[in-house]
């Protein structure tokens, strides 16, 4: 092996040859990497993320800052990096846990019963929170999601989400991370004022945070084109039109409202109203006018109480 191979906690055992030689299955990929699913000899299974050698950031002493900073993150709703590699010709490679479930955006699709039930997405809209909670005011500098989407939360089990990618355009040169933003806006998660301002912020990820909570809300998946001119920013049609209309029980999915089967959830049109309205808060298209992390916890712990 010629390069650099770094672990983090609940990685120490980790064997660097078996890694890099695992078959692995493609089950992503964008402009600046591929998403595989490692199969190790031991029949532990990984994810790893390759990082194109023409898509990161050249200085190595910057990255590996950066690469311990993430390594060292640790939170029950965050996706850890257990291990990193640099290669001789560039090429990066960062290690992390398989979580089986898959991610949100294919819950979401898949449309089963659970994807309409209350408490299922009360505790996933409440794990991102608290994981974005962290990443904003928990550290000693606040990180800077970047990418957060319903494809970047992975679930586990019981769904409980664990938010992956953060800080990932911090390992990415220039064009690279303008390149993540315009992916980010043909997939609707690009919030307004980045079309003028180059970086994210803070503002920027609440605004996508709001976004996966209409998802989860609506049960839709998000359209793909240009922003609605109207409203200065992208969601489904029918959620749209709903805001338009000022039909706020339009938007959600009428299933919710439904007991389970078990008899165990109970929520009533007022509480999915409350959540309707903070999603919407948080999609606001002035920066100004989103609550920050803190508050949007703490609405979504009033509106648990009263469901």
């Amino acid at each position: 092996m010629k390069g650099d191979f770094v672990r983090f906690q609940g990685g120490e055992d980790l064997p660097c040859f078996d890694i890099l030689d695992a078959p692995g299955e493609v089950i992503g990929k964008s402009s600046f990497g591929t998403l595989y699913r490692a199969n190790l000899l031991n029949d532990s299974v990984l994810l790893l993320r390759f990082l194109r050698p023409a898509c990161t950031a050249g200085n190595v002493q910057d990255v590996m800052q950066i690469v311990q900073l993430l390594g060292s993150i640790r939170h029950a709703n965050l996706v850890p990096l257990c291990g990193f590699y640099s290669g001789p010709r560039g090429e990066k490679l960062l290690v992390h846990p398989f979580y089986r479930r898959g991610n949100l955006a294919q819950f979401i699709r898949d449309d089963n019963g659970d994807s309409h039930k209350w408490e299922v997405i009360y505790r996933i809209s409440t794990g991102i929170a608290r994981g974005l909670e962290y990443l904003h005011m928990g550290l000693q500098k606040p990180i800077i999601h970047g990418n957060l989407k319903s494809k970047n939360i992975l679930l586990s089990r019981n769904y409980q989400p664990s938010v992956s990618d953060f800080g990932l355009h911090l390992l990415l040169n220039t064009s690279a991370a303008q390149e993540m933003l315009e992916d980010a806006a043909v997939e609707g998660y690009k919030a307004p004022e980045l079309t003028k301002l180059k970086e994210t912020n803070t503002k920027s990820d609440i605004y996508n945070l709001g976004v996966i909570l209409l998802e989860l809300i609506t049960g839709k998946e998000l359209i793909n084109g240009k922003a609605n001119p109207d409203q200065d920013f992208y969601l489904p049609t029918s959620i749209r039109k709903s805001i338009l209309d000022q039909r706020i029980s339009d938007i959600y999915h009428p299933d919710i409202l439904l007991n389970n089967n078990d008899g165990l959830s109970h929520v009533n049109e007022d509480t999915v109203i409350k959540f309707v309205q903070l999603a919407l808060a948080c999609c606001s298209p002035s920066p100004s006018d989103r609550p920050d992390i803190k508050h949007v916890c703490k609405k979504l712990e009033e509106i648990g109480l009263k469901s």
